[in-house]
């Protein structure tokens, strides 16, 4: 039962190598993501001061290509992804009064893909460049592109990805089989179901990029013709394929971060949420119709005006369970007795920035207006007031909120405030004027332009806007070192307010979370206990012995091999005649084959090994945990 003493630096390094709790494979999201995080800003601010002035030569013209192309592949795969998997790992199972995810190994084994995947992907600094064909990596970029960033980019984001989809699948399975007692589907809170639906919308949209990904390698790798023109392939092919994931990755990245809001802004309310009900069917309705607008990322392709139509009203229609969920959250906050934390500030902030996003979204669903937008700076300044001011808000927010859920600490208010108003001011000032640098004709992906065109002065001010981003973040990460070092510990509902079962356990929340799985007598559980009851949850079963996880290496282990395995496939085409020609000339690696074999092995092997070990996993005793719980309270 030593499970929460002291360790030394070694045992702790081998617990989280080894871990299979939610709460700590969340603390390794948190870190991976916060990591990501960090360097897709960097790659932001290069992006930003190569701009700042015309005909800059800060960076060249490739190498700016290969900026863009990592800055939107980081922050939508490797950061904002793993970060909302942080808190959602964090939360969902102790919000259902779950002992943990229905499978745990698998849910360490989806970090282990996901952290692989993504250190993959950033060698590619390291070893002969970057891919350079944008974030989307359309075909008929990333066939020309010359050395192995296409494939970095490929083979890194197939191995995260197969994580990703495999925390899909985990989530579903805890939130339908593992709720608690009383846990009835209109009894789950915001988060679980935000969670729930865009789980639901991962197992669905990730095969389509998988596909895509894989007919890029083979067109790269063995020299087939699936998006090779002069081979009757079809470039387009590729785009539908993206778009089919990348619209509901929207909604993937955006429903969780509503869940968050929709957390956050009762509490500080002391309110219930307004229409629990509508927002639950909004959130079903927009995982629904978030598959049937992706062609709208294509309107000047040439689908024809009667695919335009159908998508630009799908687009349309998506608005409006979005505005359900605006009116509900100001309803919620109307008339409510509002206490501006530093995560209540940055909910309150994000819903005017996050209307004006779906504001703009809703002008490029009518495709002859897209036509005009399209390819230039307004639709960068759409999809950041979406990105940024929908999830990087959330998860600024969530930071601060679940930071005493996650480490039994408070954050500083006063740094966090601090920050909030320089991220908020810092973020309005980078992106609002890329509206007008739209409108007045500057394209995306450009590095650099003219002196007199008039972009001169809203591109130096959205540099200095981002500079106040970073200064921001900055100022976040000295909080939470400071707060880390010497912050009070806190007790458990932190603060003061919570209404989910989450805030009602001892901090640090105990390994097997709940002694005796809770009897949820009604929405928001815990709230409703400290109004009717005595504060202390129901238990809906008699203390006994509990059975827990083995923790496991093999996780980490499986991911390795993909890892190793990666590197032989990447050389593996170099030199031969049937190869594209981006990699045909390339010298030859003999020894590739042998270690994409060996990767692989070392993945079997791991797979073996976990069919063949009988693991039961061991059991905590009755009396063990009286004795445990006793030492907590």
């Amino acid at each position: 039962m030593s499970t929460q003493a002291k360790r030394g630096f070694g045992a702790t390094i081998k617990e989280y190598l080894t871990t299979v709790d939610h709460k700590k494979i969340a603390i390794l999201y948190l870190i991976m993501g916060g990591l990501f995080f960090a360097l897709g800003g960097l790659e932001a601010m290069f992006i930003r001061l190569q701009l700042a002035v015309p005909e800059n030569d800060f960076v060249s013209a490739g190498l700016f290509n290969q900026i863009i192309t990592m800055h939107g592949t980081t922050m939508i795969f490797l950061a904002a992804m793993p970060l909302l998997f942080a808190f959602m790992n964090a939360a969902v199972p102790l919000q259902i009064g779950a002992r943990d995810v229905a499978f745990p190994f698998l849910n360490a084994l989806g970090f282990w893909l996901f952290f692989f995947g993504g250190i993959f992907l950033n060698l590619s600094w390291l070893m002969g460049g970057a891919p350079d064909a944008g974030w989307t990596s359309y075909a008929s970029l990333s066939l020309a592109s010359p050395g192995h960033g296409i494939d970095f980019y490929a083979l890194g984001l197939q191995i995260s990805g197969a994580g990703t989809l495999i925390a899909g699948i985990n989530f579903l399975a805890t939130i339908i089989n593992m709720r608690a007692p009383g846990m009835t589907y209109m009894r789950m809170p915001l988060l679980t179901w935000t969670t729930f639906v865009a789980s639901a919308l991962i197992v669905f949209a990730f095969p389509p990029l998988t596909i895509g990904l894989f007919l890029l390698i083979f067109d790269r790798m063995f020299g087939t013709g699936f998006f090779v023109v002069s081979q009757g392939g079809n470039t387009i092919i590729w785009e539908h394929l993206f778009w089919i994931f990348g619209h509901p990755e929207v909604y993937i990245l955006v429903l969780p971060a509503f869940g968050i809001f929709s957390e956050i802004i009762p509490t500080f309310s002391r309110k219930r949420l307004f229409g629990y009900s509508a927002m639950v069917f909004a959130t079903v309705l927009i995982g629904f119709l978030g598959f049937m607008v992706w062609a709208h990322h294509m309107f000047t392709v040439g689908l024809g005006p009667t695919a335009n139509a159908i998508f630009a009203i799908a687009t349309m229609a998506i608005a409006v369970p979005t505005g359900i969920k605006i009116f509900n959250w100001l309803l919620t906050i109307w008339g409510g007795s509002i206490e501006f934390t530093t995560p209540m500030l940055y909910a309150l902030a994000f819903i005017p920035s996050f209307v004006m996003g779906g504001v703009t979204g809703v002008m490029q669903a009518s495709a002859p207006a897209d036509y005009q937008y399209h390819d230039s700076y307004f639709i960068v300044a759409h999809f950041h007031y979406v990105i940024v001011g929908g999830v990087v808000f959330a998860l600024l927010a969530a930071l601060h909120f679940y930071w005493p859920l996650m480490f039994g600490k408070i954050l500083s208010e006063k740094l966090g405030k601090l920050a909030f108003w320089i991220f908020f001011t810092g973020f309005h000032l980078t992106f609002f004027l890329q509206h007008f640098l739209g409108l007045m004709g500057m394209p995306r992906r450009v590095f650099t332009y003219l002196p007199g065109q008039g972009y001169d002065t809203f591109n130096l001010i959205s540099t200095i806007g981002a500079l106040l981003m970073a200064v921001a973040v900055i100022i976040t990460l000295i909080n939470i070192i400071m707060t880390t070092a010497k912050g009070p510990k806190v007790g458990r509902d932190a603060w003061g307010d919570g209404r989910t079962l989450e805030w009602s356990l001892p901090q640090p929340v105990p390994f097997y979370n709940f002694a005796q799985t809770p009897l949820v007598r009604g929405l928001d559980a815990f709230w409703l206990e400290k109004t009717k009851g005595n504060g202390e949850i129901l238990p809906a079963e008699s203390l006994g012995e509990i059975h827990m996880p083995n923790n496991s290496i093999l996780p980490f282990i499986q991911s390795l091999g993909l890892f190793v395995a990666a590197f032989g496939a990447l050389y593996f085409a170099d030199g031969k005649e049937w190869a594209l020609n981006a990699v045909k000339d390339l010298p030859v690696q003999p020894w590739a084959p042998f270690v994409l074999a060996l990767g692989l092995l070392i993945t079997v092997g791991g797979m073996i090994a976990r069919s063949l070990k009988d693991d039961h996993g061991y059991h905590i005793t009755k009396e063990e945990l009286i004795e445990y719980e006793r030492g907590v309270k």
